[in-house]
């Protein structure tokens, strides 16, 4: 009688081996390895002799393919069961009416063996011990040896890598996220590298990858492996990030205390009285200081107008304002009385100092005023160009300007002419003649006019004219702008309604577009910094475009205070859904 064989081991996760003892077998051609491969893919369950030819062979199968596949499996008998004597019926790999079958006992397959530590491991997670779950699920990775079925090609042996593949990849996708539970990410991060080489279609390395860059205090390289998986996707397939890789793009950005480790979170938990004590006491502090500024604005009330939602675009100043007052925040702390502050709630207000008596309009004294009138006819016209390129200058006319060029062009005509003719007479003494007229005689009643007037610079500060008639101006184009992008966004979009970053004929008063316009037009806003501009385009491009301006508030985005000081600049065009009648 002979002896039971000693027991067998196979494996597949890897290059294809059989091992006796810890001493490896070998499996012949590589034919009949694919056969026994074959055979490895269902144990202890029938294989039928045409399925063999087919997954070994594919299209090309031999003439007489049962008795190739016969042959491959009396060598493998051999190999597996040396003992066996030739006519003796074989037990591990058996022939039945259904076909052939390799019967593996419990422990046998190296694939089976870590699907089954794979489960345990869970199982164990599930209980709630998680340091014991990652060291059953490292021992079961170390199962592995290379690629599943290395060497064997062929559709059934590709969908089989395929499958365990997939479950190599979630073992490790597992024992990484119980690594960051534990709170290891610091040494997590080179193996989150090394599994983001080896799976770089799988996003869910990626994302441990950021999440464990972001708990190491290394933030924009987190960000930068978001960039990396956003340009390799597109390059690749043409696709952005899954929604929950943007997702932690933009917790990232905001610095949300829920990406913070399980051990952190629970050290902020620990002491939540003593950590409001310490917030109340300077919140105390700031409310006593605030105190005297909110008095002050109070009694300063009766003694200031408010304009209604006209708020200046900070992109586009406003004709006679300071380019500091056009820009200046719409919500300046209470504390600077007279300053622009929002009211609590409703529409925002924007409250302006009343306007100081307007002084009286100062003219030159006569004596200057004779003195710069006779200049031009003591220089001959020689200086009235200068003369008028002063108050060009000083008044920011353009039309004086012109004038002044006007005038340079007559002098230098004058003397041009003079210095070639010299005394002989010509027909260019006509508007030579003409030329001297009008710049002595035309250049003092100009200048007499000019220093006459007051300047700008004595109007009131106050004076409808500089101010509020462009507000008022600018609040009708916005209104109108708005009314066209309700009704016919087309052409809204067409006019470039609330994008100033392109080019355009339609004056829409300054309106932003939140949902189009880019990074760095948003950070111009009042009240907004890069940070917060990066914040808007991020959550627009992970949870898609703004509803209404109140979604930045839901959403998590801005305060609501910022929102509602920026109401009147901000719009939404929304989407064309039926063809415009215009």
């Amino acid at each position: 009688m002979p002896g039971k064989a000693p027991p067998l081991r196979f494996e597949i996760l890897g290059r294809l081996a059989a091992r006796r003892d810890g001493q490896e077998l070998d499996l012949g051609p590589g034919k009949q390895q694919a056969v026994l491969a074959v055979l490895l893919l269902t144990p202890n369950r029938p294989v039928s002799t045409a399925a063999i030819v087919d997954s070994v062979w594919g299209e090309d199968p031999p003439d007489n393919g049962a008795n190739v596949v016969q042959k491959y499996v009396a060598g493998l008998r051999r190999v597996l069961e040396p003992d066996r004597s030739p006519r003796t019926p074989g037990q591990l790999l058996t022939l039945t009416g259904a076909g052939y079958t390799l019967n593996v006992p419990p422990g046998g397959l190296d694939a089976e063996v870590f699907q089954e530590r794979v489960k345990a491991a869970l199982a164990v997670r599930g209980a709630g011990d998680a340091a014991e779950a990652a060291g059953m699920l490292r021992e079961a990775l170390a199962m592995w040896r290379g690629t599943a079925l290395a060497g064997l090609n062929g559709p059934v042996f590709g969908a089989a890598r395929e499958r365990l593949e997939e479950e190599h990849a979630a073992a490790w996708e597992a024992w990484a996220e119980i690594g960051l539970e534990l709170g290891r990410h610091a040494a997590l991060v080179p193996e989150l590298i090394r599994l983001v080489a080896d799976f770089p279609l799988r996003e869910g390395f990626r994302y441990l990858l950021m999440l464990a860059l972001y708990r190491c205090g290394r933030q924009a390289e987190a960000l930068a492996a978001y960039r990396d998986a956003r340009a390799f996707l597109d390059e690749e397939f043409g696709v952005e990030p899954g929604e929950r890789l943007r997702s932690l793009q933009v917790s990232i950005l905001r610095s949300d205390p829920a990406l913070a480790a399980p051990s952190e979170r629970a050290t902020e938990r620990a002491a939540p009285a003593e950590r409001t004590m310490e917030r109340a006491a300077p919140a105390e502090r700031t409310a006593e200081r605030a105190a005297p500024a909110e008095r002050a604005a109070e009694r300063a009330a009766p003694a200031t107008r408010a304009v209604v939602h006209d708020l200046p675009s900070p992109l586009e100043p406003v004709a006679g304002v300071p380019p500091t007052a056009a820009a200046r925040p719409a919500f300046s702390p209470a504390a600077q009385v007279g300053e622009g502050v929002p009211a609590a709630g409703g529409p925002v207000m924007w409250t302006a100092p009343a306007p100081a008596p307007a002084p009286a309009p100062r003219r030159l004294p006569w004596p200057v005023r004779g003195a710069l009138a006779m200049l031009p006819l003591l220089s001959l016209g020689t200086v009235t160009w200068a003369l008028i390129s002063y108050f060009a200058a000083r008044r920011g006319s353009r039309a004086l300007g012109l004038a002044a060029a006007a005038y340079f062009a007559m002098a230098a005509v004058f003397l041009g002419v003079a210095s070639v003719t010299g005394d002989q007479t010509t027909w260019w003494d006509i508007p030579v003649m003409a030329s001297l007229l009008a710049t002595m005689f035309g250049g003092a009643v100009h200048l007499a006019v000019l220093t006459a007037e007051p300047g700008p610079s004595a109007r009131p500060a106050g004076d409808p004219n500089t101010v509020t008639v462009p507000l008022i101006e600018r609040r009708v184009r916005r209104e109108q702008a708005r009314s066209l992008a309700v009704h016919h966004p087309s052409v809204a979009r067409r006019l470039g309604v609330g994008r100033p970053d392109l080019p355009r004929t339609f004056d829409d008063g300054g309106l932003v577009d939140v949902n189009e316009v880019p990074e760095h037009l948003l950070a111009a806003l009042p009240g907004l910094d890069p940070y917060h501009a990066k914040l808007i385009v991020a959550v627009r491009e992970a949870q898609g475009p703004y509803a209404s301006i109140d979604d930045l508030v839901t959403r998590g985005v801005l305060p609501a205070q910022v929102v509602r000081a920026l109401y009147e600049t901000l719009v939404l065009i929304p989407p064309d859904t039926e063809p415009d009648a215009s």
